[in-house]
């Protein structure tokens, strides 16, 4: 589990072809310190990679490796990545740990596109569109993962929600890189993933 705040800003170093081409082993390029508090990560451990729940499989002073799979790439943004690009990091939640954002496991529902980024007073509002099945399931001032940041929705309509984002979040993820066109990895709520499943449910036992 996460929280969905990025601890750090990582650029993919290479990207080396697996199983015939179909899956891929990315090379992350980060902080010592990223690797190394609170306490050294080890291989097999979970990282978040721009939303993405991976795992380590190979370790350096200042770069993983994790394994994406032929389901991972048509799903997430992960088969759009190239040498060079950015990606927010976060490593899994420890007990003990502050929850600042909200729980998100790290298992990507859908990708959404950047529609406008908008400076709206201090601060820059972005919209986006969701895939179609995704729209029931996100509502004003709930939770969301976009790329793995945690962000309150500000409005939908149809399929289409809004956020605002300030220039820390900017400057600290890629949202400082985001151009309308591109795309984004989205978690929905895990609260209204349930919500969803009870009312269907018992619509199925009326």
């Amino acid at each position: 589990m996460f929280t969905g705040i990025v601890t750090d800003l990582g650029t993919v170093r290479e990207i080396q072809p697996l199983g015939d081409g179909q899956d891929m082993r990315l090379v992350i390029g980060t902080s010592p310190p990223f690797l190394a508090e609170p306490a050294p990560v080890a291989i097999g451990a979970s990282i978040a990679c721009s939303g993405c729940c991976l795992t380590a499989v190979q370790l350096g002073g200042d770069w993983f490796a994790v394994d994406a799979s032929a389901e991972s790439l048509s799903k997430t943004t992960l088969g759009r990545l190239a040498p060079g690009s950015r990606i927010n990091l976060e490593r899994s939640l420890r007990m003990g740990d502050e929850l600042g954002g909200h729980l998100v496991s790290g298992h990507v529902d859908g990708v959404a596109e950047v529609l406008s980024a908008v400076p709206e007073n201090g601060s820059v509002r972005y919209r986006f569109r969701l895939p179609e099945h995704l729209a029931p399931f996100v509502a004003a001032k709930g939770s969301i993962a976009v790329d793995g940041i945690s962000l309150t929705v500000n409005e939908v309509e149809g399929a289409v929600f809004g956020v605002n984002v300030i220039p820390h979040t900017a400057a600290v993820t890629t949202f400082g890189t985001l151009q309308p066109g591109g795309f984004v990895n989205i978690e929905i709520d895990t609260l209204a993933r349930y919500v969803a499943r009870l009312v269907s449910f018992k619509g199925l036992q009326a």
